[in-house]
């Protein structure tokens, strides 16, 4: 598919073009091709990534060689947290090497925490964009809203129910993306500015893991603590009872982006 999409940019280098390219890569089965086994130090994982950061070279050398970079948007990100032992048996637990797919965040795919939900996203386009790392709250669907009026278009009220237009802080001319952002993984959550809110909490990710119900709400302070360490839904329950409040005016809605 690294050379489809190649060819694809090739064919269409005189004209405005879309390209959506969705690999496989570090989904299970993960099978990486063997030019890239035993290329890491942590196991089939990282290896399979290694696969998918060489595809994302292919792609941008395309651009660069067919002089098309300066004024092509790229947009590289993830659709969750990370996963090790997903159900096959790869050996990706056992030879992780002491890697952390998650950094410093808690949790993993399945899970509410932001090890699950926080996901990598890179923007680049060097005529319009200027390098910086940015704090904005943004999620994928406004990738909707925001292309839309990049491109002149007009979403129609009924579609893209929970997209805002994010525009300015995708291309780094606002330090403000979205007021708040509802989450789901196994259950619901909510994040608005530093604060997160889990309500109630569902199973851990694998069926049969840590898949007790929380019965109490878990409040966090991302800013000050971005490992969701100290629970501060009991100390700071006026934060709890307003995210609360939100997310059920969201879900009752049925829609968090206003018709217009």
């Amino acid at each position: 598919i690294t050379g489809k999409a190649v060819s694809f940019i090739e064919r269409n280098r005189e004209k405005p073009f879309f390209l959506y390219f969705a690999t496989h890569d570090i989904h299970v089965p993960r099978v990486p091709h063997a030019q890239f086994r035993g290329t890491t130090q942590c196991g089939i994982r990282c290896d399979a990534i290694g696969e998918f950061d060489w595809s994302v070279g292919q792609i941008a050398g395309a651009l660069d060689r067919l002089k098309l970079a300066q004024d092509t948007l790229v947009i590289v990100t993830s659709d969750n947290g990370p996963v090790l032992d997903n159900g096959y048996l790869d050996g990706s637990e056992e030879d992780v090497n002491g890697h952390l797919p998650a950094g410093p965040w808690r949790g993993r795919k399945g899970s509410l925490y932001e090890g699950g939900t926080r996901v990598p996203f890179i923007a680049t386009w060097p005529a319009r964009i200027r390098p910086k790392v940015s704090d904005a709250l943004i999620g994928q669907p406004d990738l909707l809203s925001s292309l839309a009026a990049l491109t002149g278009r007009k979403l129609a009220a009924d579609a893209a129910p929970d997209s805002f237009n994010v525009l300015p802080a995708l291309l780094g001319d606002s330090t403000q993306g979205r007021d708040h952002l509802v989450e789901y993984a196994n259950g619901l959550a909510i994040r608005k500015g530093p604060w997160k809110l889990i309500p109630t909490k569902g199973p851990e990710g694998k069926a049969g893991r840590k898949n007790a119900l929380l019965r109490e709400p878990e409040l966090y302070d991302l800013a000050a603590d971005p490992g969701e360490t100290k629970n501060l839904a009991a100390e700071r329950a006026d934060v709890a009872k307003d995210l609360t409040a939100l997310l059920e005016q969201v879900c009752t809605a049925g829609r968090s982006r206003p018709k217009t």
